[in-house]
């Protein structure tokens, strides 16, 4: 591993815990090792005694379109106003369903979380809100009421120091993470489950952002510091507190500006008055009880930024359960799967299984439809194939420059590529493929895997995607294995691995980088979940694998490439046993 850093300490933390956390062929990352229900903690926030505005629940539209997203953004562009930011919530990080068996009954959100477990809040900073808002204020969103509770007014002078440098009509929102909600499950793995959920998060957001005709990007321009204190976090403590993620500021779609241009000014006097500012309402408590684990604080400490190291520019920023087997086991089967005749097991017609390239069209599918029914599989039929054209399409929109309305939020080139397990596309071998999302990467995945692996150009491919067959065999008992022995990986059309450039990542951007790389993996995850759904199939994140036996079927043997985020697409297999509940039936 390499650690050329002005501050190896913090480096030493990061590197430690990810190789602690790897769950391995013979032993998981550490937890408690079963659930504890008396702790579980809850899974929505409130501040109590806040003044709190409930938000509209808009009706869902024919347009925009899904694939329009991709290409232009809605014409014309919405008004900030009680609709547009009802919309914005609504269509991002709202309830979207609930679900109950017998007497246990859980809510579903547009943004998926690890084990529906949801560490991450939102909160909204913006200038008055016509048919809302008088006040210039900082709000927390409450998923379970839908609303906005104001946590502090701002004079509209301080709002336009800090927007002064950013385009007209800019409105800004910022993710925090509850560290603790994830980790009563998942232990000490749990703070890459948080970030995982922050990336999907930001996609939520800049999905329902573009369907307003606004555009959304993320900015480095304030401290975790200051941004505590901008939200009212730095009066929390202890193991419920909220961890400032990331900015996001959103604007009008059309304004020609790139990442360095987007500035925060929060001046001494605004964080000297907050910081002495009695914000509106307490955080409610979680658990009666709780399980300490320490080490999340620390690498959590040590990803901090503190405004003494900021983004390479140069380098980053875009242009425009069965048996355990032992270590080696893990492997491709070379022989060939059965194949199921094309479109004989599937009853859904918009699982395409035509012979054309039409993944540039417009399929004139809801937007705001699939964002709202998005839900993660939890079984797959095993049997259900994708057209090749149904495949390509998915690459396309996760690829930067192709699917760059929603993929540019991120102001770095991409670190993430995708090692891909094909086991029911029509017309392609099944196997291990990669896709090069950036064909900067190719050299040193090269580098990085097998030396005997093919690289092949798959055959019909567009020319403009970098995807390669590596290898052709039978991957589902590999992608089974790896995913901790879950069947749900291969029994899909097909899963994948997301493999990111991680020495030079933090070579280049030192530890602040680490938790960037999840949020990247959540990105891409979010796009693949809104195609499944554009298609009539499912898909789900994948937090449990084994990263080493993956990395092991790679050939990858250092830090040069890690796997973080698995995922996987195909047919869902529903349990009839659950009843579904409209979203907010709980507040009529």
């Amino acid at each position: 591993m390499s650690k050329k850093q002005s501050n190896p300490t913090d480096l030493d933390i990061v590197y430690e815990y990810h190789d602690r956390t790897k769950h391995q062929l013979n032993r998981y990352a550490r937890s408690l090792g079963y659930m504890d229900w008396k702790s579980q903690p809850d899974p929505f926030r409130r501040y109590e005694q806040s003044l709190t505005l409930p938000l509209d629940h808009p009706q869902i539209t024919d347009t925009p379109t899904y694939d329009s997203l991709f290409e232009t953004l809605q014409k014309p562009v919405a008004s900030i106003n009680r609709d547009s930011i009802s919309r914005l919530f609504y269509e991002s990080l709202a309830i979207s369903a609930w679900k109950q068996a017998g007497e246990n009954r859980w809510s579903l959100r547009v943004n998926p979380s690890s084990g529906d477990l949801h560490p991450t809040e939102a909160y909204l900073v913006a200038g008055p809100i016509k048919y809302l808002s008088e006040v210039t204020a900082v709000y927390h969103y409450s998923a379970f009421g839908h609303a906005l509770e104001r946590r502090v007014i701002l004079t509209n002078e301080e709002w336009d120091a800090i927007s002064q440098n950013l385009p007209p009509d800019s409105l800004l929102i910022s993710l925090s993470s509850i560290y603790w909600r994830e980790s009563w499950k998942y232990g000490e793995r749990a703070f890459r489950y948080c970030h995982h959920d922050v990336g999907h998060a930001i996609g939520t957001v800049t999905f329902a952002a573009a369907t307003l005709g606004w555009k959304t990007k993320l900015i480095h321009s304030v401290t975790d510091d200051d941004l505590a204190t901008l939200l009212g976090l730095h009066q929390q403590d202890g193991i419920e507190a909220e961890h400032p993620d990331c900015l996001l500021v959103i604007f009008p779609a059309g304004e020609n500006i790139t990442p360095t241009d987007l500035i925060i000014n929060l001046s001494t006097a605004l964080l000297e008055r907050l910081k002495a500012n009695d914000f509106e309402g307490r955080p409610n408590t979680l658990s009666k009880h709780h399980h300490e684990w320490p080490i999340i604080d620390t690498v959590a400490e040590a990803c901090r930024f503190d405004g003494q190291c900021t983004l390479n520019h140069k380098h980053d920023y875009m242009d425009a359960g069965g048996t355990t087997p032992r270590t080696g086991e893990v492997e491709l089967r070379r022989e060939r799967q059965p194949r199921v005749t094309p479109g004989a097991v599937t009853g859904d017609s918009r699982v395409e299984h035509n012979s054309k390239n039409e993944f540039a069209d417009d399929r004139q599918i809801s937007a705001r439809k699939i964002i709202r029914e998005r839900r993660s599989a939890l079984a797959m039929d095993g049997r259900t194939t994708i057209s090749k054209e149904t495949f390509y399409r998915m690459m396309v929109h996760v690829s930067p420059h192709l699917g760059k309305n929603i993929i540019e939020v991120l102001p770095w080139r991409a670190r993430v590529s995708l090692a891909i397990f094909i086991h029911r596309v029509d017309d392609l071998p099944t196997g291990l493929y990669i896709l090069v999302r950036d064909p900067g990467h190719e050299s040193s995945l090269k580098k990085a895997l097998r030396s005997e692996f093919r690289w092949d150009k798959v055959e019909g491919c567009p020319e403009f995607l970098h995807l390669y067959l590596l290898q052709e065999a039978d991957a589902r008992d590999a992608a089974r294995i790896i995913n901790c022995h879950q069947d749900i990986a291969a029994d899909g059309s097909f899963s994948l691995g997301m493999l990111a450039e991680f020495d030079a990542s933090l070579e280049q951007n030192n530890t602040l980088f680490y938790p960037r790389l999840f949020w990247e993996t959540g990105l891409i995850g979010q796009i693949l979940y809104l195609e499944a759904e554009a298609v009539g199939i499912r898909s789900t994140g994948i937090g449990c694998f084994f990263d080493d036996a993956m990395h092991e079927v790679l050939g990858i043997s250092d830090h040069s490439w890690q796997s973080l985020y698995h995922f996987t697409v195909g047919k869902p297999v529903d349990d009839p046993r659950l009843q579904i509940l409209p979203s907010y039936w709980h507040l009529k």
